[in-house]
């Protein structure tokens, strides 16, 4: 909300349900965050996670004439590698949750096509800070677990896995510039990410900024576990956009002010 006012846009938040028939307020261009975005749960319930998040997405489409589109998905589409990500690397999602995203992914791409709409998908990596409250991401746990709030966290293998981390901030900076650029008729993909590091790198980060320690429990590692995940941004940052905001150390400073507010 606040980057878009910054940048002149007049944001309009909309309540309605995905599964109802939908009204779009009078608006140039819709951002799409709804959903459901749970990776274990959509293991235990795939069918609510299709009908939300696929459904939904079919559901909001149809009410669209003309207008930009932008739609929040995940880096979990991509086929698991020890890769930097390009927005051409394959897409193989391996979970009911990014299958949704996937397959809401081509609905959007496929509109954009017919000249419906103009879409732009950012494939968000693992977002954090702005007190975050979900627990099951490992920036978010570990804080938390550094302020009490927690049992403890459970790390497989030795903390060498990275993974890619982008501020929320910036991740709104990146809607603002995806929305700016978009065009009725077109449909681009953008990967939104901001620093890798290791999940023991992320401990320390905790502990440092924090001056707690952070109560692990260390677990045999998953043979299946993709060591290295890192984002190449290279397309948003050709349109002017920069991550300002995510340092790690950053990140964790502001998801522990948050505990504090």
């Amino acid at each position: 909300m606040r980057e878009l006012r910054i940048h002149g846009h007049e944001p309009v938040v909309s309540h309605q349900r995905l599964m109802e028939p939908f009204q779009v307020p009078d608006a140039d261009a819709v951002i799409h965050l709804a959903g459901l975005a749970r990776v274990r749960e959509s293991f235990q319930d795939p069918l609510a996670y299709w009908e939300t998040n696929v459904a939904g997405t079919l559901n909001l489409l149809k009410a669209l004439r003309g207008q930009r589109f932008l739609f929040a998905s995940t880096a979990g589409v991509y086929r698991p590698a020890d890769a930097t990500l390009t927005e051409e690397s394959v897409r193989e999602p391996s979970s009911p949750y990014a299958a949704t995203k996937a397959a809401a992914e081509d609905l959007v791409a496929w509109a954009a096509r017919s000249g419906q709409i103009g879409a732009a998908t950012l494939r968000l990596f693992n977002v954090a800070g702005g007190g975050d409250t979900d627990t099951t991401r490992v920036i978010t746990r570990a804080v938390a677990t550094a302020a009490g709030q927690g049992p403890g966290m459970e790390v497989y293998g030795d903390g060498s896995a990275v993974r890619e981390f982008v501020h929320v901030r910036d991740v709104a900076a990146a809607f603002v510039t995806a929305l700016e650029t978009c065009e009725v008729g077109e449909s681009t993909v953008y990967n939104v990410g901001g620093t890798s590091a290791s999940v023991r790198e992320v401990l320390e980060t905790v502990e440092e900024v924090t001056g707690r320690p952070v109560d692990v429990t260390w677990r045999p590692a998953n043979p299946d576990e993709v060591k290295v995940q890192r984002a190449d941004t290279s397309r948003l940052r050709a349109l002017g956009w920069a991550p300002a905001h995510s340092s790690l150390k950053e990140i964790v400073s502001d998801q522990w002010a948050a505990l504090h507010r």
